[in-house]
């Protein structure tokens, strides 16, 4: 169908080697045909004679062997003359077919002969009618295999005539190979654009590893250099370039319309003018008969950039070869947008796509999912839900570069595989990162309505005014928003079956929020003619919650970079934790002093009611922290065993 395909596309010139190559085959076939037509004449009259003996004939004509040593050998006659023998009614379809393909071949090197074959075949079927069924006259035989002594036709005849003539266009389609493309009737300035697509094919042609195609012919027709590259099996994938001395034409055929429009993606570096897809159809196309057609015109300024451009074409085809299969495989982990883009970057980063598929596709991805992430990562759950946008795209192309890599330096699947899941184990580590960044988050937020209410205790010093309702409504509002982030954190975590120490992280972290909130209430009722002693107690105490708070920040911060195995990072988060303890030692003591102070100095209800509980609020805020550093030691010891 490939030829078909490529002569719809007006470059005939170029498929004639081929034609020619089947015509020849196809008189090996029927000169085998007719001497088994011949022995099964004759085994049917001379009851157990010889075997079959055609065994070799059979193999090197592409027959098989087997089945014709069955109609040979069970060759008899019957009660009225006539031959019978399994298979003889196919036999009889198969010689003609071969005759009309050795006529077609003709026809397609030399209109005006082959017209004539055609005429001589049509009048011996005429004389010899097919029959149907599993038998024959035997002069039918005779007439089929014999010499016409005289001056009339015969199948003999036609066949020995035909095969002159087909070696006559062989001799015409002389062959000779540059740089494994093979090339037909050259003139001396086309081997440099030759060799520089080839140049191109092969440089990739490795990425294919066990798959059919990039066959390339090469033909001098007219005033033009003319290449053709088959790319795979599919038969309407087909790229025609024609080198002329203004320009390359690149025509491209392709029965699927993202593949089309992902090829000229691939050149947009060249100054390329295409054309729209045209949509087109040829009968006995296996796709069903539509496909998609592109030219491109680059015209050429130089030879140096015409044989850049030769050379990015030829490169490019690996990557075109089951091309729609490795999106349909990476379309079932990330929307089919970022599939796409995926495989442009394995195109333009060599590495492609069909290592991934050698290796198994998506079932190969699946098992390292399950083996790495059993509990992570649900099935059918696109990854993009899991890590996000850029990072599941970040992995798929990891795991195309992986394949490639393992399968040209010769490694196992098996260490393919681990490199995987370890890439797979870095990026759900990644997750964790991205929900430690909540608590990061969450730690500003604290730290804000902590700073706040020692600003309003900075101001009471100075015996200056200070909008106590807008802290309090402010830290309203942060405590709302505190809520929300934990509440989607949650979600999340549940969702990714995250480590339950990050939940922690987040849920302590909202309580020392809480906590604030509830302390910026009461701080808005503390007097404004507050003691210095309790002023000075309660800042004591407020700077040890925004000490913690930023403490907190900091270990969530290094435990992030943890799984990166940076030893520092470590220590930093377990600095960090104990810094958190010693804040809530401290504002412990700061809240002992404040206790102390109110019930020793006689203070009016009012100002012992809002100061304690102000203190209260504070102190209990540090206990929180200080809960979210037992959380965070026991989060960084177990990324540091793993």
């Amino acid at each position: 169908m490939k030829s078909e395909i490529i002569q719809e596309l007006g470059q005939t010139d170029l498929v004639l080697p081929a034609r020619v190559e089947e015509g020849l085959a196809a008189n090996n076939r029927v000169k085998a045909r007719l001497s088994i037509l011949q022995a099964a004449a004759c085994h049917a009259r001379q009851a157990g004679g010889a075997d079959f003996n055609l065994a070799e004939e059979c193999r090197a004509a592409g027959i098989d062997a087997a089945a014709m040593e069955m109609l040979v050998n069970q060759a008899s006659p019957a009660s009225d003359g006539r031959i019978v023998a399994p298979g003889l009614g196919g036999l009889r379809a198969a010689i003609w077919d071969d005759v009309s393909a050795m006529a077609d071949a003709i026809k397609a090197g030399d209109a005006t002969r082959g017209e004539r074959a055609f005429g001589r075949l049509t009048a011996l079927q005429r004389s010899l009618p097919l029959e149907a069924g599993d038998s024959i006259d035997p002069a039918q035989v005779a007439r089929l295999t014999a010499v016409s002594g005289t001056d009339a036709d015969s199948l003999h005849r036609l066949v020995m005539d035909m095969h002159k003539m087909l070696n006559e266009l062989a001799a015409r389609c002389a062959e000779a190979i540059i740089a494994g493309a093979h090339v037909y009737g050259l003139q001396p300035e086309d081997g440099p654009a030759v060799e520089a697509f080839m140049r191109g094919v092969n440089s990739t042609s490795r990425l294919k590893f066990d798959h059919p195609g990039l066959a390339t012919t090469a033909a001098r027709i007219a005033d033009r250099l003319t290449i053709q590259n088959d790319i795979g099996e599919t038969d309407a994938h087909v790229v025609v370039i024609s080198v002329a001395a203004d320009a390359v034409t690149v025509t491209y055929s392709d029965v699927h319309l993202a593949r089309a429009k992902f090829f000229t993606a691939l050149f947009k570096s060249f100054a390329v003018e295409w054309s729209g897809l045209e949509r087109k159809s040829v009968s006995g196309l296996a796709e069903g008969g539509v496909f998609y057609l592109i030219t491109g015109r680059y015209p050429i300024v130089d030879v140096a950039g015409r044989d850049r451009f030769l050379e990015a074409l030829g490169a490019s085809l690996v990557f075109l070869i089951d091309w729609n299969k490795a999106r349909k495989v990476l379309r079932n982990w990330v929307p089919k947008a970022d599939a796409v883009q995926i495989l442009d970057w394995a195109a333009r980063h060599r590495f492609g796509h069909r290592g991934f598929l050698e290796l198994g596709g998506s079932e190969f991805l699946a098992a390292a999912v399950r083996h790495a992430a059993p509990n992570r990562i649900g099935f059918g759950e696109q990854l993009d839900r899991v890590f996000g946008r850029e990072p599941a795209v970040d992995f798929l192309k990891t795991v195309l570069r992986v394949s490639a890599e393992a399968l040209l330096q010769g490694s196992s699947v098996r260490l393919a595989r681990d490199r995987i899941e370890a890439e797979l184990v870095r990026h759900l580590q990644s997750v964790n990162t991205t929900l430690l960044a909540v608590a990061i988050r969450q730690a500003g937020l604290a730290r804000e309505i902590a700073v706040g209410i020692g600003d309003l205790l900075a101001e009471r010093r100075k015996k200056s005014a200070f909008d106590v309702v807008a802290l309090a409504d402010r830290a309203r509002r942060i405590e709302t928003k505190a809520d929300r982030i934990a509440m989607e954190a949650r979600s999340e975590i549940v969702r990714l079956n995250v480590d339950r120490s990050v939940k922690r992280l987040i849920d302590q972290m909202e309580d020392a929020i809480d906590e604030l909130e509830q302390a910026a209430f009461f701080a808005q009722l503390v007097p404004e003619n507050l003691a210095p002693e309790l002023i000075d107690s309660l800042s004591e105490l407020c700077a040890a919650v925004v000490s913690g708070t930023e403490a907190a920040a900091a270990g969530a911060a290094a435990a992030a970079d943890v799984p990166q195995g940076h030893r520092v990072d470590s220590e930093d988060a377990l600095a960090s934790i104990n810094r958190l303890i010693d804040a809530e030692h401290l504002a412990d003591d700061a809240e002992r002093k404040v206790t102390t102070n109110i019930l020793t100095r006689g203070t009016d209800l009012k100002t012992a009611m809002s100061v304690i509980e102000l203190a209260r609020a504070l102190e209990r805020a540090s206990d929180r922290l200080a809960g979210l550093g037992h959380a965070l030691h026991e989060h960084v010891l177990a990324d540091l065993a793993t």
